[in-house]
C-alpha cells in the first residue's frame, strides 16, 4: 500500500484507482458513520456518499496523501463537505418558517441511536467547526478524525505524531469549545 501512496504523490493518477478498492470498506464505514449522524430518511446512502467523495477527490488538485490514515481523514473531510453542501442546497430550496420546536434544541456532538442532525443543526455544526479551525486548525482536525472519520485516539495520535494522552486532552478541549459555541 505504501507504494500506491508513493505513486500517487509522484502524480500517477492510476494509483488512486488502485488504492480506492483496497480502502473501500473503510470508506464505506466512514460514510455510514457520517450518515448515522444525519436525520432519518436522508436521501443519500453510504455508497453514494463514498462515490461523491471519490469524485471530488479525483477532481481535486492535491493528491499528496502521506499514508492510509491521512487518505481516510481527507476522505472523511470531503464526505462532510458533501453533506454540508447537500444540506445547504436543501435549505435554500425550503425557505420556510423555522420549526416552532427548533428554537429550544441545541446541537450536541453525540448523536443518539435512531436520531440525527437536521439540516440547520448540521449547518450550525459546520459553521462552528469552521470557526474552531480558524482559531485552532489542529483541534478542528481532531474533531473531524474522531467524529466524522471514526478514528480512535490511538489512530489519530499515530496520524498526527502525538501521544494518545495529548490527543485525548485536546479532543476534550475541542468538544467543550464546540459545545459552548453551539449553545449560543
Amino acid at each position: 500500500m505504501e507504494r500506491l501512496f508513493e505513486r500517487l504523490r509522484t502524480g500517477d493518477d492510476s494509483a488512486l484507482g488502485e488504492l480506492t478498492p483496497t480502502l473501500y470498506k473503510e470508506l464505506h464505514r466512514i460514510a455510514s458513520r457520517h450518515l448515522s449522524a444525519e436525520r432519518q430518511g436522508h436521501t443519500l446512502q453510504p455508497t453514494a456518499l463514498v462515490h461523491e467523495a471519490y469524485l471530488k477527490m479525483v477532481d481535486g488538485s492535491s493528491r499528496d496523501y502521506a499514508d492510509r490514515v491521512h487518505f481516510l481523514a481527507v476522505a472523511s473531510r470531503v464526505m462532510r463537505q458533501v453533506l454540508v453542501d447537500y444540506a445547504r442546497a436543501k435549505a435554500s430550496l425550503k425557505r420556510s418558517a423555522p420549526d416552532a420546536g427548533a428554537a429550544g434544541r441545541t446541537t450536541s456532538l453525540e448523536v443518539q441511536a435512531g436520531e440525527g442532525l437536521d439540516m440547520n443543526e448540521l449547518l450550525a455544526l459546520d459553521a462552528a467547526l469552521d470557526a474552531l479551525a480558524e482559531e485552532n486548525a489542529e483541534l478542528a482536525q481532531l474533531i473531524e478524525f474522531k467524529y466524522f472519520g471514526g478514528l480512535t485516539a490511538e489512530e489519530t495520535a499515530e496520524a498526527l505524531g502525538k501521544s494518545v494522552h495529548v490527543v485525548r486532552h485536546d479532543l476534550r478541549f475541542a468538544q467543550a469549545w464546540l459545545r459552548e459555541r453551539l449553545s449560543r
